[in-house]
């Protein structure tokens, strides 16, 4: 497969991910405004679907993109200090990723500590990492 199918690839796979993982804190923030038992529930039908669904997303994501380093080579990859930047970013929104799994757990065992305040906020951390991402992929400042 040419590496421009892969990269292909690997963007439509990011993409697909980052969409859920805009939204999915939103969800949280409509639950944590809810007063109505009924609505808690579709909300926890929701958020547990759309976790499900950008999950796989997020594999793809990660195995295009190890296979793009693959067939870039380990000399590229030494020299690419932006890449080295990147992938560090990339831990985070794993990271963030797996805490939102966590935060739904907690909504689905209605055991929630915090205000839709707090999920509105939660909800620009992606923006500012995946913005941070794309300069250094685009940019390759260093």
């Amino acid at each position: 497969m040419s590496i421009l199918w892969i990269k292909a690839l690997h963007i439509f796979f990011v993409l697909a991910w980052m969409a859920g993982l805009f939204y999915l804190p939103r969800i949280f923030v409509y639950h944590a405004q809810s007063d109505n038992p009924s609505v808690h529930e579709q909300f926890k039908v929701m958020e547990r679907r759309l976790w499900w669904f950008i999950t796989p997303f997020a594999a793809l994501a990660l195995i295009f993109g190890v296979w793009l380093i693959a067939m870039y080579g380990m000399e590229w990859v030494r020299v690419s200090g932006w890449l080295h930047a990147k992938l560090t970013l990339l831990i985070a929104v794993y990271g963030y990723h797996f805490y939102l799994f966590i935060l739904m757990q907690r909504f689905a065992r209605n055991e929630n500590k915090h205000s839709a305040k707090f999920y509105r906020f939660l909800n620009e951390i992606p923006v500012l990492i995946i913005l941070a991402i794309v300069v250094l992929a685009v940019v390759k400042p260093f």
